[in-house]
């Protein structure tokens, strides 16, 4: 198909950009600060969609013959939802909170296109190993965990803290790369 809608993404990381680049389709990145909602009343995928539609409809607003994907990604330990950390301590804190346990990564993605709002929600359950105080500071300083939700990176020295994965380990990078190659073929873009 040709005369396809210019491809844009509404987000700046770099973790994003690299996976939707693997699908060799040309696009440019057009980002807006949104306020991010973290209603713990919502559904974890409802509360990742809802950011990551206001994220994509900000910019689709002002470029409506475009295609614009949004994404968020938070991580959830049982309903509470964890985004990025405020500081040093609350990193720590966090990752203290999920040594030992199983939690939820959930990303949502929007896609919104001239004809229609496509909806993406994954789901990846990751299990941590049990991290001691030093492990975690060891940890930390091999990671900038302050730009990352619940305060770690699994492509970064995962293999450190993650025990195992259940599902898609994009999904857990922020962006479930096979489900938007899915939805973007069906609106005629060509996949590599």
């Amino acid at each position: 198909m040709t005369n396809l809608p210019p491809l844009i993404l509404a987000s700046q990381s770099p973790r994003r950009k690299e996976l939707l680049g693997k699908l060799g389709i040309p696009y440019t990145v057009i980002i807006q600060d949104t306020e991010e909602e973290h209603h713990e009343r919502l559904e974890p995928q409802e509360l990742c969609y809802v950011n990551a539609l206001a994220k994509a409809q900000a910019i689709a607003d002002k470029h409506p013959d475009s295609t614009v994907i949004g994404a968020d990604t938070l991580v959830f330990l049982g309903q509470t939802p964890l985004g990025k950390p405020k500081d040093q301590n609350d990193a720590k804190a966090m990752l203290r909170s999920l040594s030992g346990k199983a939690h939820n990564v959930c990303t949502a993605v929007a896609i919104i296109s001239p004809t229609q709002t496509i909806k993406i929600t994954e789901i990846t359950q990751v299990f941590f190993k049990t991290l001691s105080d030093d492990l975690i500071d060891q940890y930390m300083s091999l990671v900038n965990v302050m730009d990352k939700a619940g305060s770690y990176a699994c492509q970064e020295h995962g293999e450190m803290i993650i025990e195992k994965m259940l599902g898609d380990f994009d999904n857990v990078v922020g962006f479930p790369t096979e489900k938007v190659a899915e939805h973007l073929t069906a609106l005629g873009y060509l996949v590599k």
